[in-house]
């Protein structure tokens, strides 16, 4: 075993330049993938010392016992709880001080007319807390509102909003409420809460313009006396609080909030990042075989001698795998501190673009070190095992022969594999597709789809490389047809090397389509259910913004242009037991401004005890007009409503609608998320936009949108979401061109004594060139059009699978523009891999090539 690692070290330091590749793309996947996890690690140890701090002063948090939860949501909407609880609490032995803490939303106008903040994090208001124990923000400078319209903002909210002590600004909560700066504070030392911002009122003024009557708060933040710690306070609180009012911990209200988050945002952003991991590391994976499997190749006849000399199967293929860990155990160390790198230089970006990355050092926990230093020597080590085992198998006699170059591709068996799995792929996707939508079973038909693209790789990569191929005869001459015919030599490896590209062009194709296809979804929604002619809108999304006053939709259809102005707003209530979201509108307006398809009832007379639901909750529910529906609302008052009217669509409208009269006694913080509006006969869209412009003006300046304009701003995210989905996966583009240029290195090395001979017959270095880069094009635009191909079926796979899946309607749309500059941009890439190595090849010195055996 010794002679067989010395062999090995010294195999690597005479050819190191031959792994370069392989070390790379195992660097790569190792460090996106640790970074993964010491970035998830990290933000789950700032929100949880953000909480923390958020709490450090109180160590008991009364409230409401009950939350209703709706669909998609992990943190319920709570009842508010009467401040005249504070009293009772402040009486209880053991307690050293108590606050009601009122909080809604509330966004600031900077300086400029914009708002500040609103694209994801919180944007809050409460009333400012006088104990500074219980009050998670510290005052900087300033002093605390003491009048009404006095109000205290964090210091970061302030600086993006070019706002400063003594500025008067306009305070959306989400009706308009003018406000005098007073003083600026900070949580924790820092500028604020992470990018959340955050504006503190007198609690006459917060009671106002954030609850629906004076004498309710979210809860009441109790602070212990000495020597009492928070179990033995809560203890001593639970006896005197009414029914339906509990007291938990500060430090359980902290860990809630932790977990909240982590359902919420984090736990799907490290798996949206770790699934673009395994896609790198699967690339590399493919990259590293064919490196390996050349290599064992072109060392027939040095493997042949080992064996004719008394070295053993075993021997050979630990030499093999020897050399495999080397360069797994060095490449996946670096790669560690590359992730850590990563990780560090993501922290101080998100924060500069807006998004919600607490400040704080990196957690580098033993699991996201060891697990991706695990993954990346067993992917090296996977891929390198079947060539160290064909090595092992080298017979002593190849030694006498000339070094045998791997040549497989289309056998019988595995085009008989491959159409097998091809056609298992098919059935299993058209089933989860057409006829028992499943997104499993389309899963399993992808992944299957996938499998037979690359087990038929090499038997298609003969006829793909012809046929992509044939222009290069007349385009190039003698030089196109050399690159054809070097990238048919060995269809096995061909397919190995585009295989890699192919599954990077396929994931983007895939994205690509998705998205083209939830964009034409969400304007064929716009325009089939808003029969509007524009809509006044706050562009935001997560938990940001403050909505719109409730009072806009009655103020613009008083407007002589208006005919028709509804604004939606939203409730929550548990129907017969269950979680659900309301509209809360005018039911006549709704059904002249919107398509709700049709409608078994009538909208006309919901009344305070009526209610219209979608036809898909109606039978879920088992419900139909004439029935009772048992409402409980947050504030635990349950109410029976007639169902009245069973509607068709659910797109904008949702899928259970009160009257605002049925919603009044009930509510918290009152807000529109949208007014739509339509024009009389005869008015333009710009006459009829400028004087809906002109009363928005007066409440907040929410942005004003004809339809079409509506449609692209919802759609607004999805050219987001694609554009964090290419940068991510440029890394596994990158990982697959690495092994492109490798493969020809490689095969560079093997047809040393061809291209000497090319040399002497007369082709020129600019022709040697030429050759190679095009063999270098020809694997590219076989991998891509492989990948545009498979990741079309996915994305309509995809679409499908989700419209069987969803009450929405799906359009499935290809986007020719952007496919096209995909493929381009493959074989622009393609290009890109071969320079270097047909530099390499013209360098060659011609004598030395053609005595070299």
């Amino acid at each position: 075993m010794n002679a067989s690692v010395r062999l090995s070290v010294s195999s690597l330091r005479a050819h190191r330049r031959r792994f370069a590749g392989t070390f790379l793309a195992v660097l790569l996947g190792v460090a996106f993938l640790a970074g993964t996890l010491v970035m998830g690690d990290t933000l789950r140890a700032s929100f949880s010392t953000l909480f923390g701090d958020a709490t450090r002063g109180t160590d008991a948090v009364v409230r409401s016992a009950d939350a209703i939860t709706t669909p998609g949501e992990s943190q319920g909407v709570r009842q508010p709880v009467d401040t005249a609880l504070v009293k009772t609490v402040e009486r209880v032995p053991g307690v050293a001080a108590a606050a009601p803490d009122i909080q809604g939303a509330g966004q600031l106008v900077g300086s400029d007319g914009k708002p500040v903040g609103g694209q994801g994090p919180p944007t809050l208001a409460g009333n400012w807390i006088t104990d500074p124990k219980l009050n998670p923000y510290q005052l900087a400078a300033g002093h605390a509102p003491s009048k009404s319209g006095e109000v205290v903002v964090n210091r970061g909210a302030a600086r993006k909003g070019g706002l400063k002590i003594g500025d008067t600004t306009t305070l959306r909560t989400p009706g308009p409420v003018k406000v005098t700066i007073v003083g600026l504070a900070t949580f924790g030392g820092e500028d604020g809460m992470a990018q959340v911002t955050f504006t503190g009122m007198t609690q006459a003024d917060a009671e106002k313009y954030l609850t629906a009557k004076p004498g309710e708060a979210a809860n009441i933040r109790v602070r212990a006396g000495p020597g009492v710690d928070q179990a033995e306070l809560v203890a001593g609180l639970t006896p005197v609080l009414p029914k339906g009012v509990e007291a938990i911990t500060g430090q359980e209200s902290a860990r809630e909030n932790t977990d909240m988050i982590s359902s919420q945002f984090l736990n799907i952003f490290t798996t949206f990042l770790l699934v673009f991991s395994g896609i790198a590391l699967l690339v590399a994976t493919f990259s590293i075989h064919n490196t390996f499997a050349i290599v064992v190749a072109q060392r027939t006849r040095e493997n042949a001698l080992l064996r004719a000399l008394g070295a053993s199967r075993r021997q050979v293929t630990a030499s093999s795998l020897v050399e495999a860990s080397v360069v797994a155990v060095t490449a996946s160390a670096v790669g560690l501190a590359g992730g850590i790198g990563m990780a560090a230089g993501l922290q101080a970006l998100f924060p500069a673009i807006g998004f919600p990355f607490p400040q704080g050092d990196l957690v580098i926990s033993g699991l996201s070190m060891l697990l991706p230093l695990a993954v990346g020597i067993v992917v090296c080590l996977g891929s390198a095992l079947l060539p160290a085992v064909r090595a092992g198998r080298t017979a002593p006699l190849a030694a006498l022969r000339e070094t045998a170059v791997d040549g497989s591709g289309a056998s019988r068996g595995r085009a008989i594999v491959g159409a097998a799995l091809a056609v298992l792929a098919v059935g299993a996707t058209l089933t989860g597709v057409l006829v028992s939508p499943s997104l499993w079973l389309a899963g399993l038909g992808a992944v299957l789809a996938l499998a037979a693209f690359v087990v038929l790789g090499p038997v298609a990569s003969s006829a793909a490389v012809r046929a992509l191929g044939a222009p290069l005869d007349m385009l190039r001459g003698v030089t196109g047809g050399l690159a054809r015919r070097n990238a048919l030599r060995s269809p096995k490896r061909t397919a190995a090397t585009a295989s890699a590209l192919m599954i990077g062009v396929a994931v983007v194709s895939l994205f690509t389509v998705f998205g083209a296809s939830l964009k034409a979804t969400m304007d064929q929604t716009v325009s089939r259910s808003f029969a509007g002619d524009v809509a006044v809108s706050t562009p935001s999304f997560g938990a940001g913004g403050s909505g719109l006053s409730p009072e806009l939709a009655p103020a613009i259809a008083r407007q002589p242009a208006v005919r028709y102005a509804v604004g939606l707003g939203r409730g929550v209530a548990q129907v017969d037991g269950k979680g659900r979201a309301l509209t809360v509108t005018d039911p006549v307006t709704l059904g002249k401004v919107f398509d709700l398809g049709e409608v078994r009832g009538s909208l006309d007379d919901l009344g305070t005890d009526g209610i219209a639901l979608t036809r898909k909750e109606a039978a879920e529910q088992h419900l139909t007009t004439g029935d009772t529906a048992r409402l409980t609302f947050t504030d635990g008052r349950r109410e029976n409503f007639t169902v009245r009217a069973v509607y068709g669509r659910s797109e904008l409208a949702g899928d259970y609608v009160i009257t605002r009269a049925a919603w009044a006694p009930h509510r918290t913080q009152d807000a529109d998320s949208l007014v739509a509006v339509t024009f009389k006969n005869g008015v333009g869209t710009a006459d009829g936009k400028a004087a809906v412009e002109k009363v928005a003006a007066r409440y907040g300046n929410p942005e004003v949108q004809t339809r079409d304009e509506y449609a692209r701003s919802s759609a607004g995210g999805i050219d987001m979401m694609l554009t964090l989905v290419y940068a991510l996966l440029a890394l596994a583009v990158l990982i697959a061109l690495l092994g492109i240029a490798n493969t020809l290195t490689l095969a560079i090395h093997e047809r040393t004594r061809e291209l000497g001979l090319l040399r002497a017959v007369g082709q020129t270095r600019a022709q040697l060139r030429a050759m190679v880069r095009w063999e270098s094009v020809l694997v590219a635009a076989f991998g891509t059009a492989g990948g545009l191909a498979l990741g079309a079926f996915l994305g309509w796979v995809l679409v499908e699978a989700s419209d069987g899946a969803s009450d929405s309607a799906f359009a499935f749309a290809i986007p020719p523009v952007q496919l096209v500059v995909v493929a381009l941009v493959g074989l622009a890439a393609g290009a890109l891999a071969g320079l270097r190595p047909a530099r390499r090849a013209a360098r060659l010195d011609v004598l030395r090539a053609i005595a070299t055996e």
